[in-house]
């Protein structure tokens, strides 16, 4: 393999990488829309992309490490080292050019995935919020040591 295949490896992983943005927004416009029905499978279909992405991470990390090698750089070697080390021709601004479109997909997936987490945070204490209004209300024990259902506790303020 080459810098060919590298190329389109992250090709391949870029277009994951937009798939997971496109499932990221779905799951946010079921949050926002209320519609918590459908977001077990919006996030078990984030969780299959994120497994894809994986794959093809450890992919990319084993071609990177053939093509350090092939131009003579350390195989633990970065897609920034990399594209820094390239001979001369296209390659190294072909790979910078995959790596900023890279860097800026995992700044879209971090602001997505911290806006999802505090709807679901929203969510869940909202859910939290309205269970404990669903239980009766804990009344007051009358003067026989008895919940009083109907009494509710009073506060006097004497000091006028």
């Amino acid at each position: 393999m080459g810098a060919h295949e590298l190329s389109a490896m992250l090709w391949r992983e870029r277009e994951l990488l937009e798939l997971l943005v496109f499932k990221l927004e779905e799951e946010q416009l079921l949050l926002t829309a209320g519609k918590s029905r459908w977001l077990q499978h919006a996030t078990r279909e984030v969780e299959q992309v994120l497994e894809r992405v994986r794959g093809a991470g450890l992919a990319r990390a084993v071609e990177v490490a053939a093509l350090a090698a092939e131009w003579g750089t350390a195989e633990n070697a970065t897609l920034r080292e990399l594209a820094a080390q390239a001979p001369a021709g296209p390659w190294g601004e072909i790979f910078n050019g995959h790596l900023r479109a890279l860097t800026e997909l995992a700044g879209q997936i971090k602001e997505l995935r911290d806006t999802n987490e505090q709807f679901l945070r929203a969510a869940a204490r909202s859910a939290q919020e309205t269970m404990a209004g669903l239980g009766p209300e804990p009344g007051t024990y009358d003067a026989r040591g008895a919940a009083g259902a109907s009494s509710a506790a009073r506060l006097f303020d004497t000091t006028l």
